[in-house]
């Protein structure tokens, strides 16, 4: 895992306990959104902005996640995207792919964000 700016070390989003398995939590950068899923000990982090019209995945309070929990949800018009790749599966923004931001797990089991848009983020 690479540190932060200046060798501080990543910043911690939250426990991976926070985060059912199968579900989603988004966070605020200021000014940027980001959702992070769990698939088991697994976590996938996206920007919260769908490729097809740039607007949130979860507009309403239904969430990132479909009803099913095997796929990443936008909220706006149905289009579904792999968890592990963000590629989309169907709808208007099919062969698109969701933003990465990467994110890993600590020895502590935090969920550690360790760059957004290329830059490498200082803990906070």
């Amino acid at each position: 895992m690479s540190g932060g700016v200046s060798g501080a070390p990543p910043r911690v989003l939250c426990r991976l306990e926070e985060i059912a398995d199968g579900q989603a939590k988004g966070f605020d950068l200021g000014d940027d959104a980001i959702f992070v899923v769990r698939a088991g000990r697994q976590v996938y982090a996206y920007r919260n902005a769908c490729p097809h019209t740039g607007g949130p995945l979860d507009w309403d309070d239904e969430g990132f996640m479909s009803d099913s929990g095997e796929h990443i949800l936008c909220q706006t018009h149905g289009a579904l995207f792999r968890i592990d790749t963000g590629a989309c599966l169907a709808g208007p923004c099919l062969g698109d792919c969701l933003a990465t931001v990467a994110v890993a797990l600590d020895g502590h089991d935090q969920v550690v964000l360790t760059q957004v848009k290329g830059v490498e983020v200082p803990a906070t």
